[in-house]
């Protein structure tokens, strides 16, 4: 039997198991075996994680930009190595069965992220003006906030987690990074690749949580007073119960929470590129991303051409050991999915492609006619290779159907009219919308956001992660003082 891999926790610097020595098991998507046994932190972990940060702060916040900016080039040079390829490789298709392709967007995605990270330095300057008091002078500083709750995701592990950890760090703080119960060898990755960076003891600290113990983990985590932000990127679900625990202490939050983007595919069309496009964002990871296109809203005298080119573009893919699509994350996520299809077909919805079942964790992609909003399928985040196709008349239908949402994140439109191109994409609600390109499209120049609701709010910044602070020094001369001259 082969081994199987423990992942321990990162605290002050050291890997060490829980204390007490409890461990979960992470199993493989398609045979369900046992991939990993990671270190399940208690609360004195939690605890030893959160003060570690806390002392790391006191010099971290004085820390120079150039070894801020050094330490994260470092670790870009180090990412791309066959050291962190194939370990992270095998984590990751161990623990979640993600494809090759998604192997490359994380460790060089990673990479260029870490370098677009490093040049953040720049962006941590003040201004100064005169007082409004004569001979006075005001100092604006953005400085740390302090230490920074990290919650990241298991779909794109890497890149994911490096961004709830880097642009905190970069700014001053420190962190305490919870993994995923999915991926927990995965995230680890990044310990490993900040320790051989340089980066100091209690700068970053990693706790891992089972599933059932992540509740009263997390709260525990929030409600420690050296935590100052918490950053979380996942489902609405598990964001509205965070925002809870975190408004019980009034502290802020950056989330980055679900998606059900919508694509606009207006009259004029290229139908061949949006068709491909379309079928890139709806299916890659087997639909497992925020950004995954899943409504897609057709002008009425295009659709007929449109539909056929995009049934056959989606049926060109499949999802299963060997395939470009894995399985989804596990049994339970593929059979939410087949229930929402279910569902939809018994209120009358058509599949052009697909048939409503899976093979233990596999859910081949499906493209769904006749699905209302109010229905499930329209209106919750699939996460699986689904998208619905609804057609309109007007342009006008077409706006109010892509905001028929509480999602807000990504959205695309595709015309060749430059005029409806600019009106459509601003009257459509969305943080991002690409015009003539994919939902799953990221600018290193601007992080994604939602614009509240499920999608979240906030983003990945050098403003959400500094508090802006005001010095005002007084002339050498007194002036004369309210009430007493």
């Amino acid at each position: 039997m082969t081994d199987v891999s423990f992942t321990s926790l990162f605290i002050d610097g050291k890997q060490r198991p829980a204390n007490p020595p409890v461990t979960f098991d992470v199993r493989n998507p398609y045979s369900n075996a046992v991939v990993t046994k990671a270190a399940s932190a208690s609360a004195q972990d939690c605890k030893d994680a959160v003060e570690a940060a806390a002392r790391a702060f006191t010099t971290w916040e004085t820390s120079s930009y150039a070894e801020r900016r050094d330490y994260f080039f470092k670790a870009a040079e180090l990412v791309t190595t066959d050291k962190y390829f194939k370990k992270f490789k095998e984590a990751f298709q161990e623990e979640t069965a993600g494809v090759d392709t998604l192997v490359y967007l994380n460790v060089y995605g990673t990479a260029a992220f870490l370098r677009n990270t490093a040049t953040f330095v720049a962006q941590l300057k003040g201004e100064t003006f005169p007082s409004v008091v004569p001979g006075g002078q005001v100092l604006v500083q953005r400085r740390p906030q302090g230490v920074i709750l990290a919650v990241a995701p298991w779909n794109v592990p890497l890149v994911l987690t490096l961004r709830a950890v880097g642009i905190p760090i970069v700014c001053g703080n420190t962190v305490v990074l919870k993994t995923s119960e999915v991926s927990p060898r995965t995230q680890f990755v990044i310990a490993e690749l900040f320790e051989e960076a340089g980066f100091p003891a209690g700068v970053l600290n990693v706790i891992h949580t089972s599933a059932k113990d992540a509740p009263a983990r997390t709260a525990e985590l929030i409600a420690h007073s050296a935590v100052k932000k918490i950053n979380f990127t996942g489902s609405d679900r598990v964001g509205r119960i965070l925002a809870q625990e975190a408004g019980k202490y009034l502290k802020p939050c950056v989330f980055e929470l679900g998606g059900k983007a919508p694509a606009v595919v207006l009259d004029d069309a290229d139908v061949e590129r949006a068709a491909r496009a379309i079928t890139s964002s709806s299916l890659l990871h087997s639909g497992q991303t925020c950004m995954s296109t899943q409504r897609i809203i057709v002008q009425r005298n295009v659709a007929p051409r449109f539909k056929q080119v995009l049934a056959e573009t989606f049926s060109k893919f499949k999802s299963g050991q060997g395939e470009a699509l894995s399985a989804q994350y596990s049994e339970a996520a593929a059979e939410s999915i087949v229930a929402a299809l279910g569902e939809a077909k018994a209120a009358g919805a058509t599949f052009l492609v697909g048939d409503g079942t899976r093979k233990g964790a596999c859910v081949q992609p499906h493209l769904v006619t006749g699905v209302e909003p109010g229905t499930r399928l329209w209106d919750r985040e699939t996460f699986g290779p689904v998208a619905v196709i609804k057609e309109v008349d007007t342009v006008d239908e077409a706006v109010e159907l892509a905001n028929a949402s509480e999602y807000s994140l990504a959205a695309s439109v595709w015309t060749q009219d430059v005029n409806n191109a600019i009106d459509v994409s601003a009257r459509i609600r969305a943080g991002h919308v690409s015009v003539n390109g994919p939902t799953f499209h990221l600018e290193q120049a601007r992080e994604l956001g939602g614009l509240s609701g499920a999608s979240g709010y906030g983003n990945f910044s050098v403003e959400e992660f500094t508090d802006q602070r005001i010095i005002v020094i007084h002339p050498a001369k007194a002036p004369e003082y309210m009430l007493t001259g």
